[in-house]
């Protein structure tokens, strides 16, 4: 899990918080934003703070602090929200990261895989940035919002065309959240992975492996070796974008979603 990366304290005194981070990588970002002196809130849909938090907790008793709300609850948005401020004061950072997968051929994709992934995907992530937004809006305050796209909203997948389309609104949403809020001073950006070695994969090379016909793993071995830089990406890949974005070396940035990907897209 570990970034193993120099702290230049970039986000000393700054509040950060992050959905989606119960693991994979959202849990990575919040071990790099911690160790550049953030004070970080952490959300998952769990109500209790997962097992792979436990080190961090440890490590960070009065940097970080865990909050389980249902990203797709407006209502447990503000919520969250308010005990984010709280104990850590106004936000300054949004990682905006939970998501869902799921995949199927096109003609047997029903509305229920539809509803679940834009439910998540798409008004999950428009009702954290906006109510971030509108908190600093009304405080007046600058700051940063990243939100996670992917490669897949790059381009469309026979297999993959809710998930697709999700990572596609993703984008577009930054692009005008980033033309609303330039008046205000606050920056609007996303980051577009590509395929990231987490614990989801294994599910997602499961699916593959039904609807291709393929043995347990040969998916995830066959999009490694397809990467020009030759392999999967790890969570940890992502967090030194996700500091250069949230901190002040990004400052004349907006508006704008940064592929890290090894290579396999090139915009």
């Amino acid at each position: 899990m570990s970034t193993q990366r120099a702290s230049m304290n970039r986000l000393a005194s700054r509040h950060a918080l992050l959905t989606g981070a119960g693991g994979g990588i959202g849990l990575a970002v919040a071990e790099a934003y911690l160790a550049e002196g953030a004070r970080c809130s952490v959300v998952d849909l769990a109500g209790t703070a997962p097992a792979a938090l436990a080190p961090l907790m440890a490590r960070y008793p009065d940097h970080l602090h865990y909050l389980g709300a249902d990203v797709r609850d407006a209502g447990a948005v503000a919520a969250m929200l308010a005990l984010a401020a709280d104990r850590f004061g106004p936000v300054d950072i949004l990682f905006n990261n939970a998501a869902v997968f799921d995949m199927a051929p096109l003609l047997e994709s029903d509305l229920a895989m539809y509803q679940r992934i834009f439910d998540v995907n798409v008004k999950g992530m428009f009702i954290v940035m906006q109510q971030v937004l509108q908190s600093m809006v009304d405080a007046g305050r600058t700051g940063a919002i990243i939100n996670l796209a992917s490669q897949a909203g790059r381009r469309g997948e026979a297999l993959v065309a809710h998930y697709c389309a999700s990572k596609a609104a993703v984008i577009s949403y930054t692009q005008s959240a980033a033309l609303a809020m330039a008046p205000h001073g606050i920056r609007v950006n996303a980051i577009s992975p590509g395929v990231v070695d987490t614990p989801m994969w294994e599910h997602v090379d499961a699916l593959f492996a039904r609807y291709e016909q393929l043995q347990p793993g040969e998916k995830k071995r066959a999009v490694g070796l397809a990467v020009p830089l030759g392999r999967m990406g790890t969570p940890g890949d992502l967090a030194g974008a996700a500091i250069f974005l949230a901190s002040d070396e990004s400052a004349y940035i907006t508006a704008q979603t940064l592929n890290v990907d090894g290579g396999a897209v090139m915009s």
